[in-house]
């Protein structure tokens, strides 16, 4: 039995509103945990090309490096949580598109989870030395595992993530919710993440990160996710094609 669509509304608009404000808060959170990660902890303790180096940095702040650790792994479980948000917020668009993206976002936080582990290996060699020094070839095994890291989330995970954020691109192009211009930036920093993926495979002394200039696109759909979870979504809007968006949270509230 389904309950009418007089009771069905407010709710819907409610769970939505929700919805979107947990969507939104993850990926702020996103963006402020992982630059401070990659900026604030891995780049300021590995030093490219030097190994005894780095070995030593981390050695000396084991606790921060692995605080850093801890926080990307927040990360992941973030984009889980996110994945789902937006999924939940797009479906009305095009459920299709909408579970491919969503299962883009996924396999991008698995990927990214393997490639992490990677810095728990650097961490866990470092720490057996017990305040020793390490010999050479473990500290080159040090290095090797934060390479394995930069390859797995820069090399692959985050091609899959530029997929993701094309497919979200097109869905929040075509959303009666979002304007045009947002779709069309999110795809664009989608690009930038494949290009750099593409780049660290195929020229890996390109050195130019394409995302540091097309991340535009991401602020915004925070900002807007936020905006609709304080607004709400208009139960009576329409879709580009002029049909009728389907309520958030309708077809949870029927029965």
């Amino acid at each position: 039995m389904a309950i009418s669509t007089t009771t069905n509304k407010p709710a819907a608009t409610s769970l939505s509103r929700r919805i979107a404000l947990i969507g939104g808060i993850g990926l702020l959170l996103i963006a402020v945990l992982t630059p401070f990660a990659r900026f604030g902890v891995l780049q300021t303790l590995v030093v490219p090309g030097d190994a005894t180096a780095t070995v030593n940095n981390i050695a000396a702040s084991e606790g921060f490096f692995r605080a850093g650790i801890a926080t990307l792994l927040i990360v992941v479980m973030l984009d889980i949580v996110v994945a789902w948000a937006l999924y939940v917020v797009l479906r009305p668009t095009s459920r299709t598109v909408a579970l491919f993206s969503g299962w883009l976002r996924l396999a991008y936080a698995g990927v990214f989870a393997m490639a992490l582990a990677n810095l728990l290996d650097a961490a866990q060699l470092v720490s057996g030395a017990g305040g020793s020094t390490l010999p050479p070839q473990i500290e080159a095994q040090v290095m090797a595992s934060i390479s394995s890291f930069d390859n797995g989330w820069i090399g692959i995970a985050l091609a899959i993530f530029g997929l993701h954020l094309v497919s979200l691109g097109a869905l929040v192009f075509k959303s009666a919710h979002f304007p045009k211009f947002l779709g069309v930036l999110v795809v664009i920093a989608g690009g930038g993440y494949l290009a750099d993926s593409f780049a660290a495979i195929l020229t890996p002394d390109f050195g130019f990160t394409f995302s540091l200039f097309t991340f535009v696109g991401e602020a915004l759909l925070i900002v807007w996710l936020l905006m609709r979870a304080i607004k709400g979504f208009a139960p009576e809007a329409e879709n580009r094609d002029g049909s009728a968006v389907e309520p958030l949270g309708a077809s949870t509230l029927a029965a």
